[in-house]
């Protein structure tokens, strides 16, 4: 029988004397190794997909694999492809590391500098364990979990920013649109998801971090079900428990999470420590909230260097979302790409607190109005990220780690052409009123223009009179000739006085209305000049 065996090497040189020992070995077939950890469960994860007996029988993981720690990968491995044999390749042969190691889930321990047979006697067994589980227990779909789900981190650029009402509002999208969906909230000291969301609770995050093997009953019973349908792990009511939660433990409870839900939404908060930091290396989303503001710009420019100097996340591989955005603030969303060198997401987020204020002050953000355009932003941001389940896509499971703004739920689609549709209606029945109201206003401009013009008419043939002019031809040259002048009362003494009738246009003038006004103007006489 053909042993299918696949590397995980990130040394090139290490590389070449693996495959060069496993093209030796009798019935082996070595394929090309895979240069990190997120390579390799991603090409277990598609070759799943395809058949179960697609994935190779045999995995070798060198203990200089990364960026996930080579322990840490092995559990994942074990985890989410039980039918896989694990061997790990090290220079520690100690019986600690073998301890470790055979924990962790590994099948066998093959020691540094790389030896023929102890490589053939490794990898014949775990072939051989391999082939004895599958036989056993079948294809059946027990046997793999899957590829697993998307995971989601948000990050705030600082504190303030919406970090946690971005969080929850992606996670209730991806939950409307049928997903199955956990939300997290990994801000260990501060965390508000809890407050945001109404839930008295019990048991945290901090609760699974002494766990070594977190099994689906210890997962479940440290889990909150809320009424929306999230699943949520929440953060320690006491902050100094935060300190419980270390990288190690992250990485294991967002695995272990990934293997059952569809969507996995962390809020991060805005403290950098060991157990977030993780969480972002290992996400398939990384978000940074940030305000269209000179202080939180800067620092978010800060985030992304800290992230970049500590090998977390790359600036391309970020994604930041402008949170309280307004179309005449300085600071747009083209000039935030230049300045973090991030993606920014087409969706931003209007400033519009008005329209949170109810719901956060109750703490029932789930029930935050349709019509709120904070709500439909960050819905769309969901839409845009691939967090909602898009149309024909029977399995649930989108493509992860990219933006397409052309994806999103089914649900999240009719419930926007349902919103456009209740505007229109809403325009239709006010559109009479509104030409009404237009009307009354346009003619009053017209009875007000009028009387300004009679008043103006009246005063020149006054003064015309004074000095002996025609009083009726200077009144009616300063009338338009679209509006009909009737000019009487010139003369007296010793006030010379005009009085100039005009009748109110109709919406346009031309038109008579039936409406007239009169203006009266009056003038001393000048004395004859001697």
């Amino acid at each position: 029988m053909t042993t299918r065996i696949l590397p995980a090497v990130g040394d090139a040189d290490a590389a070449r004397a693996l495959i060069t020992l496993l093209s030796q070995l009798p019935d082996a077939e070595p394929a090309p190794p895979v240069t990190d950890s997120t390579v390799l469960l991603d090409t277990l994860a598609r070759l799943a997909g395809e058949s179960l007996d697609e994935l190779p029988e045999v995995v070798l993981v060198h203990e200089r694999i990364g960026p996930v720690p080579a322990l840490e990968l092995i559990r994942e491995v074990a985890l989410r492809f039980p039918s896989v044999g694990v061997v790990l390749i090290t220079a520690d042969a100690s019986p600690l590391l073998f301890t470790a190691a055979m924990d962790s889930g590994a099948r066998g321990l093959v020691g540094l500098p790389l030896g023929y047979e102890e490589l053939a006697a490794r990898v014949q067994g775990a072939a051989s364990w391999s082939v004895g589980v599958r036989r056993h227990l079948g294809a059946g779909p027990e046997v793999f979990a899957g590829p697993g789900g998307t995971v989601v981190t948000v990050t705030g650029a600082k504190g303030g920013v919406g970090t946690t009402l971005t969080a929850v509002q992606l996670a209730l999208a991806a939950r409307a649109s049928g997903r199955t969906v956990a939300l997290v909230d990994m801000d260990l000291q501060a965390g508000d998801v809890a407050s945001y969301l109404d839930v008295q609770f019990r048991r945290s995050i901090a609760d699974l971090a002494g766990i070594s093997d977190i099994s689906p009953r210890v997962l479940q019973d440290a889990l909150f079900t809320h009424a929306s349908g999230l699943a949520l792990l929440l953060a320690p009511g006491e902050g100094e428990r935060g300190e419980e939660v270390n990288d190690r433990a992250s990485r294991q409870i967002v695995s272990a999470l990934k293997n059952r839900y569809e969507v996995v939404v962390v809020d991060c908060g805005t403290q950098m420590n060991g157990a977030n930091a993780a969480v972002i290396e290992m996400g398939d989303l990384a978000l940074l909230v940030t305000t269209p503001d000179v202080v939180a710009v800067r620092a978010a420019k800060r985030i992304v260097r800290l992230w970049d100097r500590l090998q977390i996340r790359k600036a391309e591989e970020t994604v930041t979302v402008i949170n309280r955005h307004t179309r005449n603030t300085e600071i747009q969303p083209p000039l935030v790409e230049r300045i973090t060198g991030t993606r920014v997401a087409r969706a931003v987020v209007p400033a519009n607190f008005k329209e949170l204020q109810a719901a956060v002050d109750a703490g029932r953000m789930q029930d935050l109005d349709s019509r709120s355009t904070v709500k439909q932003a960050l819905w769309g941001l969901a839409g845009e990220l691939g967090l909602v389940r898009a149309e024909g896509d029977e399995t649930g499971q989108g493509r992860r780690g990219r933006l397409s703004g052309d994806r999103g739920s089914v649900g999240f689609r009719r419930r926007a052409r349902g919103d456009r549709g209740a505007v229109t209606v809403e325009f239709a029945g006010m559109f009479p009123l509104i030409l009404v109201v237009t009307a009354i206003l346009w003619q009053c401009v017209l009875y007000g223009y009028t009387w300004s013009i009679a008043g103006n008419a009246a005063d020149e043939g006054a003064r015309a009179a004074a000095v002996g002019g025609d009083c009726v031809a200077s009144a009616q040259q300063h009338v338009p000739a679209a509006w009909s002048a009737d000019v009487s009362g010139c003369g007296g003494d010793p006030v010379s006085t005009a009085t100039v009738t005009l009748d109110v246009p109709l919406f346009f003038p031309g038109f008579d209305a039936g409406w007239t006004v009169q203006a009266t103007a009056g003038v001393p006489k000048e004395a004859p000049t001697p």
